[in-house]
Parts: C-alpha cells; sequence; structure tokens
C-alpha cells in the first residue's frame, strides 16, 4: 500500500503513527493510525518500529510505502526551560508565555536581579535552553547587564535566547562572546508597555529545539529517517489550534496526557471584559501543567481527588486501559486534570475596595468568548466519558472565573490527529485544516 504521507507523534508513554493519502487534493484523508508504547528508556524508534507494524496491522496490509515523514514528540520530558526577565508581570511573563507557546516544559522563571540562588536554580534546572529577557526597548539597562555576566560566568553549554532590550545587543554579544553558551538574538518580547511580541522568540525556539536537542534516546536516528524539523508536540497542538480559529473562530483545547496536561486557548476574550484586563493577555496562549498526568503523573493528581475524599487504587492504572477497572480510574484522573489545568489558565474577577470605592478588574485569560471546546490526547478522544467531562466545566454565568460558557459546543478529535495536523499545517495549512475539521466534525 502506497501513501503520501506518515506523521509520527512520539510522547511521553504511547507511540503513535498516523497515514494520509491524497493531500495534494481538495479531500486528503486519514487513512488509519498505528500505537505502542514509547520506549524512551532504551530507543524511541523501537517504539516507532512497532507502531508502524501495528498500523499495518490495523489496515490489514503487509507492506507499507510512504513519501514524506513529519514528526513530533513530548518524549522524555520533552523541551525543558528557564526564562528571566526585568519585571514579574512585563518581561518575565512575556519570556514565559514565548516559551510555553513554543512547547517547552517551563522548569524555573525569575525576574529582577539574579541570586546566588536563582543561579544555583537554573543550573538544577538542566534547562535544554535559557531565555533571557530584560526590558522594554530604550528601557532598564544595569540590571540586563549585570544578569547577563552572571549568567555567562555559568558556562553552559546550551543555547541562550535573548530577547530584551534591542539597545542592549552588542552588548550581549560581547559578554557572552567566550562563554560556553550558544547566543541567539531575536526581537525583545516586550518591547514597549503592554506590548506582547512572542513570535518571533517562539520561531527561534524551535529551530533550536530541531538542531541542537537530543531529548530522548534515539531522537537523532528519528530526525535521519524523518529527514525534517521534531517539533515539540505541545507546539504542534497550539499551531493547528491557530489555524482551526481562523476557520471555526475561538476555541479552547485540552491535550491530556500521560505525563502532562496542555491547555491552548485562541482568543480575544468578550467585549464585556476587554477594558478590565489588569494586563494584557496573548491572543493564542498554552499553560501546560506538568503535575497533571494520568499516567505518569497520576499520582500526583490521586493527591487531589484525595483531598476531595475520592480515593483511586492505582494498581488498576494502565496506560492503555481494558477492564472496567482501568477504564474508570483514567476516567476520573482525567477529569480531574481538566477542571485543574482550566482553572489555572482562566481568568478571573477581581474585586478591589479604595477610597474611591469598590474596582472591577480582570486577571488572566477571559475564556467567556469560546466557541467550541475541543478533547484531544489519548485521554479524551478515547475513553467513553471524554465528551461529558468537557461538557461539564461549562457554566451558566460568570461569577468569579471567566470559564466557557455553556453555549460553546464540545468537539472531539475523534480520529486523534490533532498534533498531526499541527505537524502538517507547516508546510501544507490548508490539507492540515481540513483533515482536522473532519476530525471534529465527522
Amino acid at each position: 500500500m502506497n501513501v503520501d504521507l506518515l506523521v509520527i507523534e512520539v510522547g511521553s508513554t504511547i507511540t503513535k503513527i498516523n497515514a494520509f493519502d491524497r493531500i495534494d487534493t481538495d479531500k486528503p484523508v486519514h487513512i488509519g493510525q498505528g500505537i505502542d508504547l514509547t520506549t524512551v528508556s532504551t530507543d524511541v524508534n523501537n517504539g516507532v518500529q512497532k507502531a508502524i507494524e501495528n498500523l499495518k496491522s490495523n489496515l490489514n496490509i503487509t507492506n507499507l510505502n510512504w513519501g514524506e515523514v513529519f514528526a513530533n514528540s513530548s518524549a522524555a520530558g520533552g523541551l525543558k526551560m528557564v526564562a528571566t526577565g526585568l519585571t514579574w508581570e512585563m518581561t518575565a511573563r512575556a519570556a514565559k508565555e514565548a516559551a510555553l507557546g513554543a512547547g517547552a516544559v517551563l522548569n524555573y522563571l525569575t525576574a529582577g536581579p539574579l541570586s546566588n540562588t536563582d543561579l544555583r536554580k537554573i543550573v538544577e534546572a538542566n534547562p535544554n535552553i535559557i531565555l533571557f529577557a530584560g526590558g522594554v526597548d530604550y528601557g532598564e539597562q544595569d540590571i540586563v547587564l549585570e544578569n547577563a555576566k552572571k549568567i555567562a560566568n555559568l558556562n553552559l553549554n546550551i543555547p541562550l535566547i535573548y530577547a530584551g532590550n534591542k539597545v542592549l545587543e552588542d552588548d550581549i554579544r560581547e559578554i557572552f562572546k567566550n562563554s560556553n553558551f550558544i547566543l541567539e538574538i531575536v526581537e525583545n518580547v516586550y518591547p514597549s508597555i503592554d506590548q506582547f511580541n512572542i513570535e518571533p522568540t517562539r520561531r527561534k525556539i524551535q529551530e533550536i529545539f530541531s538542531k541542537h536537542i537530543i531529548h530522548a534516546k534515539g531522537i537523532d536516528k528519528l530526525s535521519e529517517f524523518v529527514k525534517k524539523d521534531i517539533i515539540p508536540t505541545p507546539y504542534a497542538v497550539l499551531k493547528i489550534s491557530e489555524l482551526l480559529y481562523e476557520e471555526i473562530g475561538d476555541l479552547l483545547v485540552f491535550d491530556v496526557g500521560g505525563a502532562t496536561t496542555d491547555v491552548h486557548s485562541v482568543t480575544e476574550g468578550s467585549e464585556r471584559y476587554k477594558n478590565l484586563l489588569l494586563s494584557p493577555e496573548p491572543f493564542s496562549k498554552r499553560t501546560v501543567e506538568g503535575d497533571l498526568g494520568v499516567y505518569v503523573n497520576a499520582k500526583n493528581v490521586s493527591k487531589f481527588l484525595e483531598e476531595e475524599n475520592q480515593f483511586l487504587d492505582l494498581h488498576y492504572l494502565k496506560p492503555l486501559p481494558g477492564t472496567n477497572e482501568e477504564y474508570y480510574i483514567s476516567i476520573k484522573l482525567t477529569e480531574k486534570a481538566v477542571k485543574t489545568s482550566l482553572d489555572r489558565h482562566a481568568g478571573k474577577i477581581i474585586e478591589s475596595f479604595t477610597p474611591s470605592g469598590k474596582k472591577i478588574y480582570i486577571t488572566g485569560k477571559d475564556l467567556t468568548g469560546i466557541k467550541y471546546i475541543i478533547g484531544t490526547g489519548g485521554a479524551l478522544t478515547r475513553l467513553k466519558d471524554g465528551q461529558k467531562i468537557l461538557e461539564n466545566i461549562r457554566i451558566k454565568e460568570v461569577i468569579k472565573k471567566l470559564y466557557p460558557l455553556e453555549s460553546a459546543k464540545v468537539l472531539i478529535d475523534k480520529k486523534y490527529i490533532f498534533s498531526s495536523c499541527g505537524c502538517i499545517g507547516l508546510y501544507y495549512k490548508d490539507v492540515a485544516k481540513k483533515l482536522a475539521l473532519s476530525s471534529l466534525f465527522s
């Protein structure tokens, strides 16, 4: 059998292969899917080959030939980053949004003058990349330069992205000239007050991820097989979310996995709350909850349930549930992961009493304008209660939390191809949109 395209996803728990055909027509099709356990402790290519065999078995064929191959990965913890900025609410926050939007797991975030404790924690975080932001353009210089010298003295042999005050770029080059850091300079992530400029940093992170970072055993060999940039899985999901926004409008995507739960929102929020925002929010926002996985981090989620007097016997937990007991455990963990991640992602209304009276303002992402809530990832697409779990997060009216309203429609990535569509979208935008829409509305 011949197909046009294979997309490989090497996850923390499951490796997935999706096959696509007729990508050069108006009606591209998803041919089939194969899965197997990720073999991150030995060589991820073993899991890839087993998933390909599973795909052939599912298609009832013995031979499979393909044209292009794309891939995304979140194995072995994915892309680990540290970010630092000048102030918490400005450059540090912009750096955080850029890192998360690029698909990174942010292991440490700091702001202001770097202390010895900050420097120690940066080293302990063992990052793949350091994102160094600092100051609006033409703003503060002394603290940024002093921080640069302190970071340079760490002399880590990893990439460092400078995305700060542009007038300091020559000074930054001089400071890092003789260090082991691989210095990359991009446009400021926060060039002026209330202005995010995240995209240049996101693109640079993607470039570095593909060229410099081998983050699981065998990924280097997989790169030779793929012959394209391997991107972080969360970035692939955010990419297709942004493309779908062009077709269906404001959306919220939950990707519940074995190690993390990622939430992606693409929305400007509602007109009702726009003028009450205390600080700007990115149009495309991603939060990653590294403690909310339903397999690798199931114990963490289970502790949240225990606080609500819900106790689970994790003895029945399996990466691919088969029995009723195993399904029940996975459903309860998924439900809690979704609710907790939504609470962390969504904005809230804050009331403040001042001498001139009560003031109301908004912090965080306004999700009340969401039209579609989408579920992807193994848990939400394969468990029978995925639709119901997402329907139950909607609210009738806003009280404190800016959650999606009851009018939002719930959709499931039925074919479990969202991350694959994100990969495809880097090269074939229209094809990616059509395939994703077919998975949601079929």
